[in-house]
């Protein structure tokens, strides 16, 4: 039987009274990248935080890897998250490989050990694995050489594949973006949608990302969920942004804009 990697079932929320999201109900299979769509006020990033278990849920269930959210344990370490607006203190001193080093977790139980020199020799032998994760996430990600910058100092499209150097350093099984390529110019989007597609290929990420760039998406992605509060479809991108989907998803006035590459 094929698990989906995300199953959200009846996934009602509320925010004070105002009904933020009705009712959602879809399936992430693995392999597959999948994009959440709709207007403002839609409720995409809701829907991330409420999957993320980062938003309480009146109603509904949320399954990732086949487990509820709050009983992931350890599989935790296989979810990859990018927000919307990474905050934090650009005066802070932290470097670039320094960040990442933060996103690396040794997945084997620790066992007291027997001898000190076993200790030591474990304890080099994580350092040295976790030394060469974190310089092959900035090797693929192409920011190697900003490994000893101050975080504080990156530019928006430098932070963002910094981040995605983060969700790199460990294996994931799938990655959640809540609009990645906010503050990023078209160019650097296009380019980040290359790269992240490359991953995917070579990680087998599944992925879901919120996004406003309906031609990026149709472009990049293999399915489509249209939110407004509830789902409105779901489907390849021809289906799910026909001139009818996309009139039930952004109502009248919604005009779709074309990038023009060279």
């Amino acid at each position: 039987m094929n698990v989906p990697i995300l199953k959200v079932d009846g996934l009602t929320v509320y925010q004070g009274n105002y009904l933020a999201l009705r009712d959602v109900s879809f399936e992430l299979f693995s392999g597959t990248d999948t994009a959440i769509v709709g207007p403002n006020g839609a409720g995409k990033s809701t829907l991330v935080k409420a999957i993320l278990d980062l938003l309480p849920r009146n109603a509904g269930t949320v399954e990732i890897f086949g487990y509820p959210i709050t009983k992931l344990g350890n599989l935790r370490h296989g979810l990859g998250y990018m927000p919307q607006n990474f905050i934090f203190d650009r005066s802070f001193p932290i470097s670039v490989g320094e960040l990442i080093g933060l996103g690396w977790t040794n997945e084997v139980k620790q066992q007291k050990a027997k001898a000190t020199n076993l200790l030591f020799s474990r304890i080099w032998k994580q350092n040295r694995e976790k030394t060469v994760a974190v310089t092959e996430a900035l090797r693929r990600t192409g920011v190697y050489h900003l490994r000893h910058q101050p975080i504080g100092t990156l530019s928006g499209g430098q932070l963002k594949r910094v981040l995605l150097a983060y969700c790199l350093v460990m294996p994931r099984k799938l990655l959640i973006l809540d609009e990645a390529f906010a503050g990023v110019d078209m160019q650097g989007a296009a380019d980040f949608y290359v790269l992240l597609n490359e991953l995917k290929q070579e990680e087998g990420w599944t992925i879901l990302q919120v996004s406003h760039d309906i031609d990026m998406v149709s472009r990049h992605c293999d399915r489509v969920l249209c939110l407004n509060q509830t789902v409105v479809c779901t489907g390849q991108p021809e289906f799910a942004l026909s001139p009818e989907n996309l009139l039930a998803t952004y109502g009248p006035g919604f005009s779709r804009y074309h990038h023009h590459h060279n």
